[in-house]
């Protein structure tokens, strides 16, 4: 096992003996930071990133071959609304 997995097994282990809360991090479509869907927003709240870079992104991924208008429509339906 590498030291990696060996560092994250015992930060598990100590969050579990130590009976703290984890906090499962869900994706969902972004109310604050929404422009079209909240599709962007969504991702850079999942990932802590800023709306602006995850936007820029998708940008770039849709002038190579338009592959991201694509993505971002089935993301559009796939992602649920936070209730």
């Amino acid at each position: 096992m590498c030291n990696v997995a060996k560092e994250i097994g015992v930060k598990s282990k100590q969050i579990i003996e130590r009976g703290e809360k984890r906090v499962d991090k869900k994706l969902y479509l972004s109310e604050e930071n929404k422009m079209l869907a909240g599709v962007c927003g969504g991702i850079a709240e999942y990932f802590d990133l800023d709306p602006t870079l995850v936007r820029l992104g998708w940008v770039i991924f849709s002038a190579m071959g338009g592959a991201g208008v694509l993505a971002y429509i089935i993301a559009m339906f796939v992602i649920p609304k936070r209730v």
